[in-house]
């Protein structure tokens, strides 16, 4: 059974942040954003930036991401949809972000937020980031000191070398169906992914899918992740397994992308998230759907 994390640079703790605060390579980053869950709309969920929060109170130094304002497709469908990988180097080196930095991300309400952003790092081939376990719940139990002094990083360089395969879109999850080499993993809520929660339109899930949901791989009160064997039993017992491909989806991939930090830190080598997840599969009447579990 894994007993540490593979990656435990990835991770960072408030004590340690808290020490580093005034080292110059540090780009500390609150990527909170709220979903605002709403009925008889005919959307999943209104999208409410965290900045008002932010400017109430922060981590010294830090300063604000909004995924969606600066770091989606305005004119996608679904909320959320990546930039070009060329677009996304460019917002982060505006916000200070280049080959130098250290960045480290923190959110409010789950890591979830700040996973997406590693992801997306990621993706662009930035490998210097880590999370703050615990996020800003854990900071402020910590007695650790917030701010409203307004902080920001002066405009970096930052060159884009994408990974493209860290995304996927419907028709590799389309493909998976039934390929005993892949799995396709719902990092959403047992009540969607078996679809007594119709939240996203069509209520179930991709066939053939598992479901390990973001929650049950952190602590809810602290938000600080789950020991290592708590993971590793958690996507085993769905047969989510290093030996396989796995296809990470959610509602709009966010959640998705806790599972797959997790699943980089505990070894495995093909790891996606679907991005436009269940936002875009349950509105299209033509993709096959399944309801409980299969």
């Amino acid at each position: 059974m894994t007993e540490q994390w593979l990656h435990p640079e990835l991770i960072v703790k408030g004590d340690w942040l808290e020490a580093n605060l005034s080292d110059p390579s540090l780009r500390i980053f609150d990527c909170t954003t709220y979903l605002r869950y709403e009925v008889g709309t005919g959307r999943p969920y209104r999208v409410e930036s965290g900045r008002a929060d932010w400017e109430k109170g922060h981590i010294p130094g830090s300063t604000y991401l909004d995924l969606q304002a600066d770091f989606s497709d305005s004119e996608a469908t679904t909320s959320f949809m990546r930039l070009s990988s060329e677009d996304t180097a460019a917002a982060f080196a505006r916000l200070g972000v280049d080959a130098t930095s250290s960045v480290i991300l923190y959110s409010r309400g789950g890591p979830q937020w700040a996973t997406r952003f590693w992801w997306m790092l990621r993706w662009i081939g930035f490998d210097n980031t880590a999370i703050l376990d615990g996020g800003l719940e854990s900071w402020t139990s910590e007695g650790r000191a917030l701010t409203t002094d307004f902080s920001s990083y002066p405009a970096g360089e930052l060159a884009a070398k994408p990974r493209p395969d860290l995304f996927v879109e419907k028709d590799a999850m389309l493909a998976a169906i039934g390929n005993e080499a892949v799995c396709s993993l719902n990092a959403l809520t047992a009540d969607i992914h078996s679809g007594e929660n119709p939240r996203y339109g069509r209520p179930g899930h991709i066939p053939g899918s598992k479901n390990v949901p973001f929650s049950a791989l952190i602590d809810l009160e602290t938000k600080a992740l789950h020991p290592p064997q708590t993971a590793a039993s958690a996507f085993a017992a769905e047969g989510a397994t290093p030996d396989k491909r796995i296809l990470n989806y959610c509602g709009g991939g966010i959640a998705a992308t806790l599972d797959a930090f997790l699943q980089h830190q505990l070894g495995y080598q093909d790891i996606t998230v679907y991005d436009a997840s269940m936002s875009e599969w349950a509105m299209d009447a033509s993709l096959p759907i399944a309801i409980a579990n299969d």
